[in-house]
């Protein structure tokens, strides 16, 4: 838009000249929304219209022929009385209006306030005049300082925020949904909502906001538990948690989805489900080889010994000497007897655990372990430690499925088991100088050891930390707290 400068005006003439094209101007400025000041070259008002008025709060009389300065705060006068020199001199002006320059004006009662404003000049035979059309955009500021504050706070959000209107465009877009999906806004702004949605879904989506509009009904509340499918910029499906509003504007209703991105958290389910089948496939697998043993062992060497006492029974006075080496054979066969229930019962549960502690429980272990697999095994423990149930189990088979985890997998040759105590915890590290592994790859399928691990300690409050990297072997952290009572001991 351009803005002329005006001249004098003859108020006198113009009463006597209604009619008058100076007359119809007149008019015009004062019916105009903005404000129109007018100043000659000692920045004198001479001209003032009634938008002027509205906006600075001075009757037209108190400030015609009056200092410009009395419509700025002081703190900008230096600078103003510098520009419009600069101005008149060359010609140029910064101000336009509607650009992002803003300057500040002064009401009657001393407040200030932010301008739009767009000067010009005109040189007439009485010297420079210099036209300034004014904008009070104070509401307008606040609606952008309102809208910038709201949309630093979905860019702050942690969960992804999208609005779309009735076409399912989107028209808002936060960061941590550019994250999310890996689209820049302003890639998103403008594009179909069903970009980010697998196209297996899509018609169902459809469906879902359609009965949704109808009803204000939606099965997709946050953390309930139902899980959505998102598709990534690169083309990989992943789960997602959402919950979804609409609201009714003047330009038709907007849908507001909140999402968060829960792969970790479907990922922990299912190993945790693939954990608790695998833990009941193993009970039952113990089940099965106890019974086999119990059958195989101890049910066959009881039928052999209860023919052999049948036999020394009606066989002692006849042949005295054959039922003594019966005898001993039996005494034999019952040695054996003892040792296999010994050998079940260590298998089910170490008795070192409930008869010597939890330090010669894991000592035995740890001999074990290099007997059957060659591997040097140390431990470094307090010889003092004594824990109570369920501490004590639960370290002992932690260090058990470390132990098995190295023997499968590590391939190592030396493995250190240092078991500590500080106040209030326990603390636990297995490590070994095997192949080591990348911790951030998913879970190999049917590997459910170091899942083992984490249940095992969560069962307590504890924590887990794996360290490992190829070539560097790895290292099982872990520690559990203690009540107050435990840690007393």
């Amino acid at each position: 838009m351009v803005f002329s400068a005006i001249g004098r005006l003859n108020t006198a003439s113009l009463a006597d000249n209604p009619g008058s094209a100076a007359a119809l101007l007149a008019g015009v400025l004062d019916s105009a929304m903005d404000a129109i000041i007018t100043v000659d070259e000692q920045q004198k008002i001479i001209l003032y219209n009634r938008a002027a008025e509205k906006i600075f709060g001075w009757p037209q009389q108190e400030v015609m022929h009056q200092s410009l300065e009395r419509l700025i705060p002081d703190r900008f006068r230096q600078g103003h009385a510098g520009y419009v020199e600069r101005f008149g001199t060359t010609g140029v002006t910064s101000r336009r209006m509607g650009t992002r320059n803003v300057v500040y004006g002064l009401r009657a009662n001393g407040e200030e306030f932010p301008l739009d404003a767009s000067i010009s000049q005109l040189d007439t035979p009485n010297g420079k005049l210099f036209t300034v059309i004014l904008r009070d955009i104070t509401g307008r500021l606040q609606a952008e300082d309102e809208h910038a504050r709201l949309a630093a706070l979905l860019d702050s959000a942690m969960d992804g925020i999208i609005t779309v209107d009735e076409k399912q465009h989107i028209v808002m877009y936060n960061r941590a949904a550019e994250k999310i999906f890996g689209w820049p806004s302003g890639q998103a702004l403008g594009q179909p909502l069903g970009e980010l949605i697998p196209e297996r879904f899509r018609a169902g989506h459809d469906e879902h906001i359609r009965r949704f509009s109808a009803t204000g009904v939606t099965s997709r509340r946050m953390g309930d538990g139902s899980v959505i499918y998102g598709l990534r910029a690169g083309g990989e499906e992943f789960p997602m948690d959402a919950s979804i509003s609409q609201l009714d504007t003047a330009d038709g209703k907007l849908y507001t989805v909140i999402l968060r991105d829960v792969t970790e958290r479907v990922r922990a389910q299912e190993e945790r489900s693939a954990f608790a089948a695998a833990v009941n496939a193993a009970r039952e697998e113990e089940k099965t080889r106890v019974a086999r043993e119990l059958h195989d062992e101890l049910a066959q060497s009881l039928t052999a010994l209860k023919m052999d006492t049948i036999w020394v029974r009606d066989n002692t006075r006849a042949a005295p000497d054959l039922a003594a080496v019966k005898l001993t054979d039996m005494l034999t066969m019952v040695d054996g007897m003892v040792a296999s229930t010994r050998r079940i019962a260590a298998d089910l549960r170490p008795l070192l655990l409930d008869d010597l502690g939890l330090l010669a429980a894991i000592e035995w272990l740890i001999h074990n372990f290099s007997q059957r697999t060659g591997v040097a095994c140390t431990l470094s423990a307090d010889e003092d430690l004594e824990l109570q149930e369920p501490y004590a189990t639960a370290v002992f088979r932690i260090v058990q499925e470390a132990l098995a985890n190295v023997a499968k997998h590590a391939g190592a040759t030396e493995v250190a088991v240092v078991i500590g105590s500080l106040p209030g915890e326990i603390t636990l590290s297995v490590r070994d100088n095997g192949r080591g592994f990348v911790t951030g790859m998913p879970r190999k399928p049917q590997s459910l050891g170091l899942m083992g691990l984490h249940e095992r300690a969560e069962l307590l409050n504890g924590r887990v930390i794996i360290d490992s990297a190829p070539g560097q072997g790895t290292r099982v952290g872990v520690t559990i707290p203690l009540p107050e009572e435990e840690a007393a001991r």
